[in-house]
């Protein structure tokens, strides 16, 4: 039986810290080219789901497993600082947070992202407690710690908590049981066409479409994304992306993510949530920096009542 809400949006995975080391472009193999900057962040999927989810009103927990080292302090001291409630964070000895190298080529808007992941734990098999899950709106979940996502998501969907993921791989063969228990699965294309064998986004999204599910999204960037979502009829739908100029795309896909969570949270109608991650997403791309440029909830608000999407070709 679900309790009152303690958290609006409640996250267990991945948290990284996260280099940036931004290049006029990036390099072939063997070059020497000069470093325009660098900027060290909290980053990972579900930490910077988390931060955009806190900066657009949400009330948001970390429950994941981080060490005691000076990386994971560095990331626990900045979701602090982003208003994320840190009373389940597990912390051990052993544990690691995800470091990332992340080179920003500033000529082609790109990055490419260079993860450390040795001694990343994500979430435990037996933690948090069963009423903290309960006693949540949203449950936002990726793909690091898999017995304990598996765990958690049981028991969000027993007790009636919608299930929002942010995967991008599929790192073994527990994943298709936690696959199945998500009810609002959200995947960029190229992971969804891979995990599929698809060959587009619209096709993976109808390929991932089941009866326990509420929402299939596949993002597309600059193309914006397909959806299907309850009740179902036809085939996927298309929702444009904002028209914007985009700077720097890094944790575009983790924000997209939190802010859908958002939404949800605040039973915004599928549309509506569709609507609000992805302007949250095209400002994120308008500034530098990973987190740093994940915008509040006016300046969302204000670029939907202004903002005009593009229509991309077919």
């Amino acid at each position: 039986m679900k309790t009152s809400p303690e958290f609006d949006v409640l996250g267990l995975g991945c948290a990284a810290v996260d280099d940036l080391v931004y290049v006029e472009t990036y390099p072939p193999a063997d070059a020497k080219i000069s470093v325009l900057r660098t900027e060290r962040h909290c980053g990972g999927l579900n930490a910077t789901a988390l931060v955009a989810a806190s900066r657009l009103g949400s009330r948001c927990a970390y429950a994941g497993v981080l060490g005691t080292d000076e990386l994971s302090q560095f990331g626990i001291n900045r979701m602090r600082e982003e208003g994320i409630d840190l009373t389940h964070l597990r912390r051990r000895p052993e544990a690691r947070i995800v470091h990332s190298f992340i080179v920003v080529d500033i000529a082609h808007n790109t990055r490419n992202i260079f993860a450390d992941l040795n001694g990343v734990v994500g979430a435990d098999p037996d933690w948090p407690p069963e009423e903290v899950i309960r006693s949540s709106r949203v449950l936002l979940i990726d793909h690091f710690g898999l017995p304990g996502m598996i765990r958690a998501a049981r028991i969000a969907r027993n007790a009636g908590v919608p299930v929002v993921a942010d995967f991008e791989k599929a790192p073994g063969p527990e994943f298709s049981t936690l696959l199945e228990l998500v009810d609002h699965l959200i995947l960029s294309e190229p992971f969804a066409r891979k995990l599929t064998g698809k060959s587009s986004a619209v096709e993976a999204a109808a390929s991932l479409w089941a009866g326990q599910r509420s929402v299939v999204a596949v993002t597309c960037g600059k193309e914006g994304c397909w959806y299907l979502g309850r009740p179902h009829s036809g085939g996927p739908k298309h929702l444009p992306a904002f028209a914007v100029k985009a700077v720097d795309t890094t944790g575009c896909g983790d924000v997209f993510h939190g802010a859908y969570a958002s939404a949800l949270a605040r039973d915004l109608s599928l549309e509506e949530c569709l609507r609000f991650a992805s302007a949250s997403a095209a400002l994120k791309a308008m500034q530098p920096g990973g987190q740093s440029g994940i915008p509040g909830r006016p300046a969302v608000e204000a670029f939907l009542a202004n903002g005009n999407p593009s229509t991309p070709e077919a």
